[in-house]
């Protein structure tokens, strides 16, 4: 799977995680099962905002972005991955592994954009909580998820210039189970510095800079809440904030490990890139779900509606 010196790639080699077939398989399973519960638990996410008038606030909008974004980063990857587990061939030609780096990057740095402007909606709740119908209007909310989206656009849009416009020639082999920018800048047949700190300086504007307005607006939140005088108005604070919060380290977290540590091992980014392109997907909407009463109740709002026998909620009782 070597080009010559003179030639340019047409086709890239995935080596994955595993040469052990019997790995390869229990890992095809494995995220499979993943994958599925992503798409089911995303899916249904929207579909209840959708559904229940109730859940129709700023939050459960940026929300539905989130549940888009995520479903969308892992179709990107995953598909992929499952067919290469199970082939012989695992090669991907030059124009799809583009195309992945492409939506990869668009699809979470949207993710980083989104997650800033969840914790900004929830320091007008808490911090200004009646002037919050008045800053959190329809257009404001719409005007942070476009600008979301667009900023995960421009910043994609230049790592992956910075990246394919490199000479791609001898070895195609790219250790890592989908096509990532660092990854294939190892291939380049040329100096990468110049690539390698625009896509580090993007990682400082996308990562860095959500992950500091994050800060601020939680520093905010916690002055706030400390100086609440009813116990039960800091439960329910802090209650509202705990699942934007794990999800925000749980992202951020590892995405910060792979893109901001170059002296990581490749294993190590492999085994990390898994937690924040497969996992962190899954768990975003359980997360939500199982600590939101409103999510709860309109999950047994729609059961009892389609189900109301099997919920006890027969015309019978």
């Amino acid at each position: 799977m070597k080009q010559t010196n003179q030639t340019q790639v047409t086709e890239f080699l995935l080596l994955g995680l595993s040469d052990d077939p019997h790995t390869q398989h229990l890992l095809f399973f494995l995220f499979l099962g993943v994958y599925l519960v992503t798409v089911l638990g995303n899916l249904l996410l929207m579909s209840l905002v959708h559904i229940d008038s109730q859940l129709h606030t700023p939050m459960y909008f940026f929300l539905c972005n989130l549940s888009l974004a995520d479903l969308c980063f892992s179709t990107n990857i995953v598909p992929q991955a499952l067919v290469h587990l199970l082939s012989q061939k695992k090669i991907i030609s030059f124009t799809h592994c583009a195309a992945q780096v492409l939506f990869y990057l668009i699809f979470g740095c949207t993710q980083c954009a989104l997650l800033a402007v969840m914790s900004y909606d929830r320091y007008v709740a808490i911090c200004s909580p009646l002037h919050y119908s008045s800053i959190m209007t329809w257009k404001v909310c719409v005007q942070l998820a476009t600008g979301s989206w667009t900023s995960g656009i421009l910043v994609s849009v230049v790592d992956t210039t910075f990246t394919l416009r490199l000479p791609y020639q001898g070895s195609n082999s790219i250790a890592h189970f989908f096509c990532e920018a660092p990854a294939l800048l190892i291939l380049a047949s040329t100096d990468t510095r110049t690539s390698e700190m625009a896509i580090f300086l993007m990682g400082v504007v996308i990562l860095l800079v959500p992950v500091s307005l994050i800060l601020v607006s939680y520093g905010h939140i916690l002055v706030t809440v400390v100086k609440m005088k009813s116990a039960a108005g800091r439960l329910k604070a802090f209650s509202t904030c705990g699942s934007h919060l794990i999800v925000v380290i749980l992202f951020y977290g590892s995405a910060i490990i792979n893109y901001m540590t170059p002296k990581s091992s490749r294993e190590h980014k492999k085994l990390v890139s898994v937690f924040y392109t497969m996992v962190t997907p899954m768990l975003n909407p359980l997360i939500y779900s199982l600590r939101n009463k409103d999510v709860k109740g309109a999950l047994r709002k729609v059961a009892t509606r389609n189900f109301p026998c099997r919920l006890g909620t027969s015309r019978w009782q």
